[in-house]
């Protein structure tokens, strides 16, 4: 046993297992790509990698293990299920493309499956293989897919995973932010394996006691995404790195496959020695001096209506003919206005068993609990208040704010159609 310092957590200790893990290439990429992306170009201090935070969901995974097997939660649980969860918090990240979850927002296929082919072959499952027997590979890929029949699942997917509670806490310490604040001991003590009264699955819930807790991620969660994830100059540089990754994919310059393997910097400088589009050397170079697009327009979502704009975040091709017709008309150069409605589907998913004091069981769902917040309304109701729709410009050129918002009010059939006849998209 092997013990890591780590400034969140303190004393991490590994076994000869996640050794044997941590020293495989695919893992070891992980030094090299940011937890938060372009975030450091706000947040200095924000150059953490997905390696710390793969530390960090092993240490957590073994936490929480402790406490159900003090309190005789696992006894009828399989003997190496514990181990197949501590080795699935270690890699569920070992897919994540270079800068965060950008890519993904342009269309690429989900990190979870680019983990794939990592986990079912090569170094990592002959490990898996080896220490935890023939099927571990698939058993580890369940997990972290959350298609797992294990009743340990909700510890690496689901409405309290450990993933949720490792990055808030990390991703507000190294940005230097009072955001992240989560009663992480009490959330832990307050787990408990129950059987689902909607499903009778069993599977991991929670005591009233941990309540208050569960709230204290909601909020953090909802703090981070306003001030971190999704602050302005952090959503203008992602923007501007989705582009010119799409610019290079369009070129064929380089394949949606290869793009996974780099780490953060590698991918730069990749693009860096290719023959760029000009929109796309544009705007490499604006990264790389952090001269970033600045906000021309921004328009909370609660205000914008239900459904409105969702095209924005889910037809990147679409928005990026969008942006390309609207640069013309306003006349600037191609990949000077770029529009931005990041999404995240669920704010707080929220279904899981809850035992009452009284020892009655209940699902935790979006309906909420009796005598408590109702949490999932809340969480979307802050989600609509941090989510902001934005146009970012070069150097703040202006854009007409009615007619964009007019625009943006559009089914995505009518912006189709719009830009197939030629016309204005401006009125």
């Amino acid at each position: 046993m092997d013990i890591l310092r780590d400034p969140l957590w303190n004393n991490i200790r590994l076994d000869a297992l996640a050794l044997a893990l941590l020293d495989t290439l695919v893992v070891q990429r992980l030094r090299y790509v940011r937890q938060l992306g372009l975030a450091y170009l706000v947040y200095p201090g924000a150059t953490h990698s997905r390696f710390e935070h793969a530390l960090g969901a092993h240490h957590l995974a073994g936490e929480a293990l402790r406490l159900l097997d003090e309190q005789g939660q696992l006894a009828d649980v399989a003997p190496d299920e514990p181990a197949i969860v501590r080795a699935a918090a270690l890699l569920h990240d070992i897919g994540h493309y270079p800068f965060s979850h950008a890519l993904e927002e342009i269309g690429a296929i989900h990190h979870e499956e680019v983990a794939r082919p990592l986990l079912l072959s090569g170094p990592i499952a002959e490990i898996l293989r080896a220490h935890l027997g023939h099927d571990a590979p698939e058993r580890v890929f369940a997990l972290i897919t959350g298609t797992s029949d294990s009743p340990l699942q909700g510890l690496i997917s689901g409405s309290l995973d450990l993933d949720k509670i490792e990055y808030l806490k990390r991703d507000a310490h190294m940005c230097g932010v009072p955001y992240g604040e989560i009663d992480v001991d009490r959330l832990l003590n307050s787990l408990v394996l129950l059987r689902s009264p909607s499903t009778g699955a069993r599977g991991i819930g929670v005591r009233e006691k941990g309540l208050s807790a569960l709230e204290s991620l909601l909020f953090a969660k909802y703090q981070m995404f306003r001030n971190v994830y999704w602050h302005h100059a952090v959503r203008s540089a992602t923007a501007m790195y989705k582009r010119l990754v799409a610019e290079a994919l369009a070129a064929g310059l380089v394949e949606p496959t290869q793009v996974a393997r780099f780490t953060d910097e590698g991918l730069l400088h990749h693009l860096d020695a290719l023959p760029l589009p000009p929109v796309a050397r544009a705007l490499l170079d604006a990264l790389r001096r952090r001269r970033l697009h600045k906000r021309a327009l921004e328009h909370p979502a609660a205000l914008l209506g239900e459904n409105v704009g969702e095209w924005l975040a889910s037809d990147y091709a679409l928005t990026r003919r969008v942006e390309d017709a609207l640069a013309i008309e306003l006349d600037m150069a191609p990949g000077s206005l770029l529009l931005d409605y990041p999404v995240k589907t669920q704010m707080l998913g929220l279904d899981l068993p809850l035992v009452r004091r009284n020892g009655t069981v209940e699902q935790l769902t979006e309906q909420g609990g009796e005598g408590s917040i109702n949490l999932p309304r809340l969480s979307d109701e802050l989600y609509q208040s941090a989510r902001r729709l934005r146009v970012f410009t070069t150097d703040r050129a202006p854009v007409p704010e009615a007619a964009i918002m007019a625009l943006v009010a559009r089914s995505a059939d009518d912006v189709r159609a719009l830009l197939g006849r030629g016309g204005s998209l401006l009125g």
